[in-house]
C-alpha cells in the first residue's frame, strides 16, 4: 500500500495530556506596549519549564478564539488611555494570571490546541490538519473507491487526531468517518505487531463494539474508517449537541444540564460494563472510556476507538487518575473512567473535582452507591471494585440484555503475548508518573508546612531557646576559667593534682580586680 510510503518514523514521545501550568514572572514596558514574561511548566518537574513572552493583544486573540466554547472567561478588559501606568500594569498582570489559571485548569480548554500553542509554541508549531490531509491523500491513491466529502474540523479533543467525512464512490449516500492519528508515547508494540493488530480490529464482532470498516497502520501513524452516525455519541445525547460541531462548542458550556433517565443509566451502564469485561477477558488493553467514545445505535451503546491503546495514545482522563497510585492497571483505569461516565449520565455534567466529596440527589440510591465506590477519596485510597463486581451491584444486576449477537474477537497467541507486554509497559509508565507526582506532592506539603506562620513561630522559639542555652554554657565556661586561674595564683597544690601532672601555665603578672571574682548574676544567663 502506498499509504504514507516514507513518513517520519517513530512515535510522538510528548504526552499531550500532561498539564501545563503558567506563572507570570515579570512585566516589561516598551515604548508602546507591555510584555509579560511567563514561566510555563509541563508536569511536576521544574526542569521541564520554559519562558514565553506575551502581550495583552496575544491574550485577547486567544480569548477571541476560545469564544466558541461560550464560556465566560475572566480576561481583563481593554484600556486605551493610561494603559502604561505602573499601577494599571500591576493590576492587569493579576487579571491575566487569573485568566491563565482558569484556562490551564479547565479540563477541556487545557487540552485544546489553541491553549497548547499559546503556552508551548515550540511543541505545537505544525499544522496537524495539513499533515493529516497529506497522509490521507496518499492513502486514497491506493484505495480509490473512497473519497473525502469534507473535513470534520475539531470534532474530537485530541490535537494529533483528525477526522474526515467520507463516502464510497459507488454508494454515494452512505457516509463514513475516517480518523487519522499519530502514534503516541504509549506505543510499545513492534511495527509488525501493531500493523497486524490494527488490521485485526475490523474482524471484531460484539453487540457493544462499534464496527470498524477498515484500518491500517505504519511506523508513525494509523488510519481507521467507520460508519458515520447522525445520532452521534452518548456525550452528544447528554449535552444535546450536534455530532459535527467542534468539541469546544459541543461540550464546554451546555445550555441545559440534565441527566438521563434511570432506565437509560442502568441499561447503558450495563452494556458498557459487559464490553469492558469482554475486553479484559481477551487480554485486550483499552483505558479510553469516556462518553464521547461511546456511540449510540438506537438504544444500544457501542464502544469506540479500540485502536487508541494499540497506537499508544494517552487517555482523556489521564490527568485525573495519574494522581492516585492505587489506579495503576488498565483495568483500574477503565473502572475509574466508568465512574466519570456514570456521573455524567446521572447529572448531565462532569464532576467538579476528583475525588468527589458529596453527591447531589440522584434518581436512585443505587446510583450514588456505585459512584461512591469509584470516585470518593476512600475508593481512591482503599481500591475500587472490579468490572465483575460492578455488574453484580443492584444498579446493573437486574438489567435484561436482549441482544443475542455472539461476540467474536480471535487474537492469536503470539499477538496476545505482545499485547500483554505492551499493557505492562503502559502501566509501568503510568506508575512512574504517579510516583513523581506523589513525591512532588510530599515535597510541596513539606515546603508549605515549613513556610507556614505556625512553623515560623516554632522555629523562632527554638532559636531563642538555643540562644539562651548557648549563653548559659558560655557563662559556665567563663566562671570555670576564672576559678582555675584563681587556684593557680594561690600556689596551693590541688589534692587532685598528682606529682606527675603537667604544671599549669603561670599566672604571674596577671592582676585580678574584685569584680572579676564575683559570681555571675543568675538572671544574666537567661
Amino acid at each position: 500500500m502506498a499509504f504514507m510510503e516514507k513518513p517520519p518514523a517513530g512515535k510522538v514521545l510528548l504526552d499531550d495530556t500532561v498539564p501545563l501550568t503558567a506563572q507570570i514572572e515579570a512585566s516589561q514596558s516598551l515604548h508602546s506596549h507591555t510584555e509579560y514574561i511567563i514561566r510555563v511548566q509541563r508536569g511536576v518537574s521544574a526542569e521541564n519549564s520554559w519562558q514565553i513572552v506575551r502581550r495583552y493583544s496575544d491574550f485577547d486573540l486567544l480569548n477571541n478564539s476560545l469564544q466558541i466554547s461560550t464560556l465566560s472567561l475572566p480576561l481583563p478588559p481593554k484600556k486605551l488611555i493610561g494603559n502604561m501606568e505602573r499601577e494599571f500594569i500591576a493590576e492587569r498582570q493579576k487579571g491575566l494570571q487569573a485568566y491563565l489559571d482558569v484556562i490551564t485548569t479547565h479540563h477541556i480548554l487545557s487540552n485544546c490546541e489553541l491553549v497548547k500553542k499559546f503556552l508551548d509554541p515550540n511543541s505545537y508549531s505544525v499544522n496537524y490538519t495539513e499533515i493529516a490531509l497529506q497522509h490521507v491523500s496518499m492513502f486514497f491513491r491506493s484505495e480509490p473507491k473512497w473519497e473525502v466529502v469534507e473535513p470534520l474540523k475539531d470534532i474530537g479533543w485530541r490535537i494529533r487526531k483528525k477526522y474526515f467525512l467520507m463516502k464510497i464512490k459507488n454508494q454515494p449516500k452512505e457516509r463514513l468517518v475516517l480518523s487519522w492519528a499519530d502514534l503516541g508515547p504509549d506505543k510499545y508494540l513492534s511495527d509488525k505487531d501493531l500493523q497486524y493488530a490494527v488490521k485485526l480490529l475490523s474482524s471484531c464482532s460484539h453487540p457493544y463494539i462499534y464496527k470498524i470498516t477498515f484500518a491500517t497502520a505504519n511506523e508513525s501513524s494509523a488510519l481507521v474508517i467507520r460508519p458515520f452516525s447522525e445520532k452521534g455519541t452518548l456525550k452528544d445525547l447528554i449535552y444535546k449537541a450536534k455530532p459535527k460541531d467542534p468539541f469546544l462548542k459541543k461540550y464546554c458550556n451546555p445550555k441545559k444540564i440534565q441527566g438521563l433517565e434511570l432506565q437509560q443509566i442502568k441499561t447503558y451502564g450495563r452494556q458498557i460494563l459487559e464490553v469492558l469485561k469482554f475486553l479484559h477477558e481477551k487480554g485486550f488493553p483499552y483505558g479510553h472510556l469516556h462518553s464521547a467514545n461511546v456511540m449510540l445505535d438506537g438504544d444500544t451503546c457501542k464502544l469506540l476507538d479500540l485502536e487508541n491503546s494499540l497506537l499508544g495514545l494517552p487517555s482523556f482522563y489521564r490527568s485525573y487518575f495519574s494522581q492516585f497510585r492505587k489506579i495503576n492497571t488498565l483495568e483500574g483505569v477503565d473502572v475509574h473512567c466508568f465512574g466519570h461516565l456514570l456521573y455524567e449520565m446521572t447529572y448531565g455534567r462532569p464532576p467538579d473535582t476528583i475525588p468527589v466529596e458529596s453527591f447531589p440527589p440522584a434518581p436512585s440510591v443505587f446510583v450514588v452507591s456505585v459512584l461512591e465506590s469509584i470516585l470518593t477519596c476512600e475508593a481512591m485510597k482503599n481500591g475500587m471494585p472490579t468490572v465483575s463486581r460492578l455488574l453484580q451491584m443492584p444498579l446493573f444486576s437486574d438489567v435484561l440484555l436482549t441482544n443475542s449477537e455472539k461476540p467474536q474477537f480471535k487474537i492469536p497467541t503470539k499477538l496476545k503475548e505482545a499485547l500483554k507486554i505492551s499493557k505492562e509497559c503502559i502501566e509501568k509508565r503510568l506508575t512512574e508518573e504517579q510516583k513523581l507526582i506523589h513525591q512532588h506532592r510530599r515535597l510541596t506539603r513539606a515546603q508549605s508546612h515549613h513556610g507556614s506562620e505556625e512553623e515560623k513561630k516554632k522555629r523562632k522559639i527554638l532559636a531563642r531557646k538555643k540562644s539562651k542555652r548557648s549563653a548559659y554554657e558560655s557563662g559556665e565556661e567563663h566562671s570555670a576559667k576564672y576559678s582555675n586561674s584563681n587556684n593557680s595564683g594561690s600556689g596551693a597544690s590541688s589534692p587532685l593534682t598528682s606529682p606527675s601532672s603537667p604544671t599549669p601555665p603561670s599566672t604571674a603578672g596577671i592582676k585580678f580586680t574584685a569584680s572579676d571574682l564575683l559570681p555571675i548574676p543568675f538572671n544574666t544567663l537567661f
